[in-house]
């Protein structure tokens, strides 16, 4: 239904947009997060890792030389000239309006910059950074990524996560506001969530205005919190097998028109403890796409239920 996908991939959507492979590279912009500097709290997210995310970025370089550094190692995997710089790391609206537009106009002064790409917080999307995406929006492509991971209030305490779903919600009524698309970030297999609870969580992303949806496999890290408290009470990981038929599941339930950004995640191998089997991303991507064969299903078969 796309091209050779029974889901909306992103790689379908932006070649729709672009007419050629648009190639993300990974930009560290030297942001914290209001959930690490004492505004919120003090030690992030329970799986937050040390890097905020941003594993695969390039420390300690200009915003330019991680650019052409970035296109330099992916030309060795893709030929293109589209690319979106995606601000990954920490949270990447925490800054002044000044900063960020130096930073964000920085990226796109580098050749071949189609986009940016913004993860942040929805508590970190005021009027004034809105204002800021908003001009942004106007001379380049943007999407900006809210990391929301669950809707249930027992789960985002666990986590820490800092914020509640009202303050969520809002912030895609801002963004919505500006004609900005947005991207929502869920975790399958938080401590505690049964199957359903983590498909409505799908049900409820899905009922909303919003241009995209990255799934992801929960990890856990060394130097983690959350590799503290597995050490000390080990809770249910989810198999290969359970992951996948969650997944498909989780599409199903999924409007057409939402752009799949992600399916599963890529974890420093290095740093991860559980579940080994998510380093094998090519192997979970096509055990997705041969039960949704196999179930002769695809995206929105199951929207609205």
């Amino acid at each position: 239904m796309w091209n050779d996908k029974r889901y909306h991939s992103l790689d379908y959507e932006l070649k729709k947009i672009f007419g050629e492979k648009a190639i993300k590279l990974s930009i560290d912009g030297n942001f914290t997060c209001p959930n690490r500097d004492g505004k919120v709290g003090l030690r992030g997210c329970i799986f937050c890792s040390e890097r905020g995310s941003g594993d695969f970025t390039i420390r300690g370089k200009t915003i330019t030389d991680q650019v052409e550094k970035q296109k330099s190692l992916m030309s060795n995997k893709w030929k293109s000239s589209t690319y979106i710089a995606y601000f990954q790391n920490y949270t990447s609206t925490y800054d002044t309006v000044d900063n960020l537009r130096k930073k964000f106009n920085e990226a796109l002064s580098c050749e071949d910059i189609k986009g940016i790409a913004i993860a942040t917080r929805p508590d970190c999307i005021s009027r004034e950074v809105a204002v800021l995406l908003e001009e942004l929006n106007k001379k380049t492509f943007l999407w900006v990524e809210l990391g929301l991971q669950t809707i249930h209030d027992k789960t985002a305490d666990f986590i820490r996560r800092g914020f509640t779903l009202d303050r969520f919600n809002r912030a895609v009524d801002i963004l919505n506001n500006k004609n900005i698309k947005t991207v929502v970030h869920l975790i399958m297999g938080l401590p505690g969530e049964s199957r359903e609870d983590m498909l409505d969580s799908v049900r409820y992303v899905s009922g909303l205005n919003i241009w995209g949806v990255k799934i992801h496999m929960l990890h856990i890290l060394k130097n983690t919190d959350l590799a503290v408290f597995y050490e000390k009470n080990p809770f249910k990981i989810l198999s290969r097998e359970e992951y996948v038929d969650l997944v498909c599941d989780a599409l199903e339930l999924l409007k057409k028109d939402i752009v799949i950004h992600r399916l599963t995640g890529d974890g420093k191998k290095s740093d991860l403890i559980e579940p080994k089997w998510t380093l094998h991303k090519l192997k979970v991507l096509s055990d997705i796409d041969k039960t949704l064969k196999i179930r002769e299903s695809f995206q929105g078969k199951n929207f609205p239920l």
